[in-house]
């Protein structure tokens, strides 16, 4: 018994030997295959772009020929692309993985997100995230352009934004304001060196669709003008139709009628965060249609038309194309716009402080004087 025992184990070895040989040379079979696969698609990426480069030079040896007879002989023409193969021999697909790998690390990691890195990575196209989403939008090169200098865009201490032009400010400090500014001392407002201030004139409610003014419209208008503060008027609008973008344009036109309004008459295309909100369904081309009837019977009453907006809106919203003859005011609040288009006036935070109104005020940076200013003042 003892002895077939000691038989069995060591049968029992020699088969865990055997078993453990077919194993380590499987595992070196695997990593053989990786290995040549590996090596193949190096060899296929380097073929492809010596490939490239090789088509480029030729096609540029060719062009070169067509101008000039004789210009390089065969041995000239050989060494050329021999230059050309080493050169794409050492730079493979791996390095512009690399690259891009290290792009999106370093936007990563700098806390300035996918969104950034997508804007950064296609500049040609304007990027916007909504809804989880991201949409891509060609630059139209028909529209006209924003021509601002960048670097001549500086926040003052309050965090005020400025313009300047060789050395002198061109820009207009300006305010939004509305009942949820509550009471506000426009005496205060204007020694703060507030230029001008667009005051909300009214809604059309996004569930009933019933037209509302805003119950401190007539005292903020009142108190602006009688400050001398340049003011304009906007209106919120939630029309479903052409009929009724004219019936809002119309109430804004009788509605001030009583005032000197200088600046633009606006109309605001937001979109509604509630589901259930009249102009949801609307398509970009109804929006623009609307948007159209609005701006054409405010300009028929004498006054400067504008549509505000953030980049949904010209983007998503509205058929920015269809727009070009009006005057844009334009939302994005950051150290710097994003919006390659022509505009008017930029409001550029939402947290602003200003001296007579209690809390955050929205701030806006204009770059034109109102309508009826005689150009003495700045």
């Amino acid at each position: 018994m003892q002895e077939n025992h000691s038989q069995g184990k060591r049968s029992r070895k020699k088969r865990r030997r055997s078993e453990n040989s077919i194993l380590a040379g499987s595992i070196l079979l695997c990593i053989v295959t990786l290995t040549a696969v590996t090596i193949c698609l190096v060899t296929v990426f380097q073929y492809r772009a010596v490939q490239q480069k090789n088509t480029a030079v030729m096609s540029e040896l060719e062009a070169i020929r067509l101008k000039e007879e004789a210009a390089y002989n065969q041995a000239e023409v050989d060494a050329m692309i021999e230059s050309a193969v080493e050169e794409a021999e050492e730079k493979t697909g791996e390095e512009v993985k690399e690259r891009y790998l290290g792009a999106i690390k370093e936007f990563m990691t700098s806390g300035l997100g996918t969104t950034a890195m997508l804007r950064d990575f296609f500049p040609d196209e304007i990027v916007v995230a909504d809804s989880g989403k991201y949409y891509f939008f060609p630059i139209l090169e028909e529209l006209a352009r924003n021509t601002y200098d960048p670097d001549a865009f500086m926040a003052d201490g309050d965090g005020v934004m400025h313009y300047y032009v060789d050395g002198e400010r061109a820009s207009r400090k300006g305010i939004d304001v509305s009942r949820y500014q509550d009471k506000i001392d426009w005496e205060k407002v204007a020694d703060d060196e507030v230029d001008y201030a667009f005051i909300r004139l009214g809604i059309r409610g996004y569930t009933e669709g019933e037209i509302l003014e805003d119950e401190t419209f007539e005292t903020n208008i009142s108190g602006a003008l009688k400050n001398d503060i340049d003011v304009g008027v906007y209106f919120f609008t939630q029309a479903l139709s052409e009929e009724e973008a004219e019936e809002e344009a119309e109430f804004v036109i009788e509605s001030i009628a009583p005032y000197k309004v200088t600046y633009p008459v606006v109309i605001d295309v937001e979109a509604v965060t509630s589901t259930k909100a009249r102009g949801n369904d609307l398509t970009s081309e109804e929006r623009t249609k609307y948007c159209i009837a609005f701006c054409e019977k405010i300009k028929e009453a004498g006054y400067t038309p504008m549509i505000y907006g953030n980049l949904k809106t010209f983007t998503l919203l509205l058929n920015i194309e269809e727009l070009e003859e009006y005057d844009k005011w334009f939302a994005y609040y950051d150290d710097m716009y994003y919006f390659p288009y022509d505009f008017k006036i930029w409001q550029y935070t939402n947290k602003g402080k200003v001296s007579g109104i209690k809390g955050d005020v929205d701030m806006n940076i204009s770059f034109e004087k109102p309508k009826e200013d005689d150009g003495d003042d700045d």
